[in-house]
């Protein structure tokens, strides 16, 4: 942790939805004039999506069924731990990017599914800003989780995290619904070791619960939309968190727990905005004063 480089992680599997929670900050960021250096956990995936399949195909002949991006094989922790480390103690770090489609990959010159080359971040962040599948992962040879000064979980309950996922794999990138299982399937053992850990070192987390049958996620025909779902909001600690206002401030809300509120499906990103905005007004405050003291 650091006040003066402060490092805030997003950390949740595929499809849970990381990206939803950016877009908040991204609001949070432009509102309150904060230059973050952003970072997609996709660019410390190890290979690019051309060599991974290849890497699969002969994991599958070698009889290994579950070769899968979430675990340390197929990503550069090291990097990434190193990343984290550099830019608390100094503002500094290496990073690169992972071209998702043409849209992103034309600017490069580049395919889709490959890494731009690695360069240093910009001089002049206020803060790093990290979203993806490793933020707070923890192994015997790296330890992510100690760095992030504030470690957001992303994490629905499970089925609706598989409709998600299926649901954004069919439609948007054009995958079979077999295809779709057999990804989940590959990467149960991975996700239990390398996912589920992270959210014993989260700050916050928040977890989407559906109110309607997700008991067959795999013939799900539609995502439980937002009013369709509760939100539960965890805090590891609670020290500081003005529930009252919260309560007040958003509607149908309650406390299940001493540390923990749900929020109605559709007030997640009001709450977010009312719990993070303070939150990087006193990383920024904190910051301003640890530089006037050099």
């Amino acid at each position: 942790m650091s006040e003066k480089h402060p490092i805030i992680a997003i950390t949740g599997s595929s499809g849970a939805g990381t990206t939803s929670v950016t877009r908040t900050f991204d609001n949070i960021f432009r509102r309150e004039n904060v230059k973050a250096a952003v970072i997609e956990g996709d660019s410390f995936h190890r290979y690019d999506r051309k060599e991974m399949r290849q890497r699969q195909e002969e994991a599958e002949k070698a009889g290994n069924k579950h070769f899968s991006h979430f675990g340390p094989e197929n990503n550069l922790f090291p990097e990434l731990e190193a990343l984290f480390r550099d830019y608390s103690e100094s503002g500094t770090g290496r990073c690169r990017k992972y071209l998702h489609d043409p849209v992103e990959a034309a600017p490069y010159n580049q395919q889709p599914g490959t890494f731009t080359p690695w360069e240093d971040l910009p001089g002049d962040t206020d803060l790093l800003f990290y979203e993806g599948l490793h933020g707070a992962v923890v192994t015997p040879d790296v330890n992510v989780a100690r760095y992030p000064d504030l470690l957001i979980g992303v994490v629905p309950v499970i089925n609706l995290e598989w409709i998600q996922k299926l649901w954004r794999d069919k439609h948007v990138r054009g995958y079979s619904a077999e295809a779709v299982t057999d990804t989940i399937l590959r990467r149960m053992p991975d996700y239990v070791h390398y996912i589920c850990p992270q959210f014993e070192h989260t700050h916050v987390n928040f977890q989407r619960v559906p109110v309607v049958d997700t008991s067959n996620p795999f013939i799900a025909r539609d995502i439980p939309t937002a009013a369709e779902s509760i939100c539960v909001i965890r805090f590891a600690n609670p020290k500081g968190i003005d529930f009252p206002y919260l309560l007040n401030m958003i509607d149908r809300s309650w406390m299940s727990r001493a540390n923990t509120i749900v929020v109605p499906g559709g007030k997640m990103e009001l709450a977010m905005q009312l719990i993070f905005t303070p939150f990087i007004w006193r990383m920024m405050e904190r910051r301003k004063r640890a530089l006037g003291a050099l």
